[in-house]
């Protein structure tokens, strides 16, 4: 790895070598190239993660939610002013052309954090009505206390911001892991936070699915939320029940277009082209399938087809490309059987498996 950016986590409010020094190659998806490496976490490090956490979350609960506020806003606009160093650096470890992440994925997150920055003032209690003579029950929030958090590596940096923002904006403490293959701007998100935020109320902690395993059944955590496969969602909830965490689950699925025999047919075709191939497809609501009426079938298939033939893709210097190279892999070796087992009779989704 030399001349190679070494990652590290961050915890309690700096920089963290993993405690038994294993590391793994960060490759960018659009040159095949290694370009960092990042560690991989083990039992120890997810424990100071949530020590730290726990520790941090006994004044940060504390503090007011104007306080919090203005900590968030200041966040964000730290975020606004490392935009391209954010962009650069999302692109490169997910091969996303630079043009759109500086467009459409970034400006959305420092609105998210802005947006929970100022939701956090709107908390309010409810009265639950009197039961006993001389009683009043009421209800009260309060922060849930440390989360464990697993972001995907489909989209980074929001899914991060997505996680984080509203658990700090409610006075909880984190610890995020993010995926293994793409952990470059959560931990640059931390770095920057840490200018606002009281050590370890904000924990970066990258690892492999181990890493990941070690933080949901990690007895500190209150609540645990991942965005992944059903198939890690009930890990995640098997472990979770052993305790009673918690639990957001966000998984995979499939996102199914419908088109009826009155539907303009170009238009369908050029917004279905658009959803099912931004980001290469590797999004939760891409449009994955199309169920279109026997009246405009051919119709549409052709339009869908020339779609496909105008859509550009290429390396993130591109401005014309809609998406770029898959996230890695692994990912690649899937969709690449998808082709490989299609039935010999290609019918456009005539043909039964």
């Amino acid at each position: 790895m030399t001349g190679k950016r070494v990652l590290h986590n961050f915890i309690d409010g700096a920089a963290a070598e993993p405690a038994d020094g294993r590391y793994a190659d960060l490759i960018d998806p659009s040159t095949g190239e290694v370009f960092a490496s990042a560690p991989i976490s083990g039992q120890q490090d997810v424990d100071r993660a949530m020590a730290a956490a726990a520790k941090a979350f006994e004044t940060w609960r504390d503090t007011t939610p104007g306080e919090r506020q203005r900590a968030l806003l200041k966040f964000a606009d730290a975020v606004e002013a490392r935009a391209d160093e954010l962009v650069a650096a999302e692109s490169e470890n997910t091969g996303k052309p630079l043009g759109l992440t500086a467009s459409e994925e970034l400006p959305p997150a420092i609105d998210q954090i802005r947006f929970f920055a100022g939701a956090a003032r709107l908390l309010e209690g409810r009265s639950a009505g009197e039961y006993l003579t001389g009683f009043t029950s009421y209800v009260r929030r309060e922060p849930v206390g440390v989360c464990a958090q697993v972001t995907p590596w489909n989209y980074p940096l929001m899914m991060a911001v997505w996680k984080l923002a509203p658990a700090l904006a409610a006075g909880n403490a984190v610890v995020l892991k993010p995926s293994d293959t793409t952990p470059v701007s959560t931990v640059l998100l931390a770095e920057i936070a840490a200018e606002f935020l009281p050590p370890g109320v904000l924990n970066v902690v990258v690892g492999d699915r181990d890493t990941g395993r070690a933080l949901v059944s990690h007895p500190t955590p209150q609540l645990v939320s991942i965005t992944g496969s059903v198939r890690a969602g009930m890990e995640v909830a098997a472990a979770a029940a052993k305790d009673l965490k918690r639990t957001h689950l966000e998984l995979g699925g499939k996102a199914p277009v419908v088109i009826f025999d009155d539907a303009d047919v170009e238009a369908a075709a050029a917004a279905i082209a658009e959803a099912g191939y931004f980001n290469a497809g590797q999004d939760c609501t891409a449009a994955t399938r199309v169920l279109a009426a026997p009246g405009v079938y051919s119709d549409f298939v052709a339009a869908l087809a020339e779609q496909a033939r105008g859509t550009r893709t290429g390396p993130p210097s591109d401005a014309d490309v809609l998406y770029g190279p898959l996230n890695n892999a692994n990912q690649f070796a899937r969709v690449s059987g998808f082709l490989d087992r299609l039935p010999e009779s290609r019918g456009c989704g005539r043909t039964t498996s």
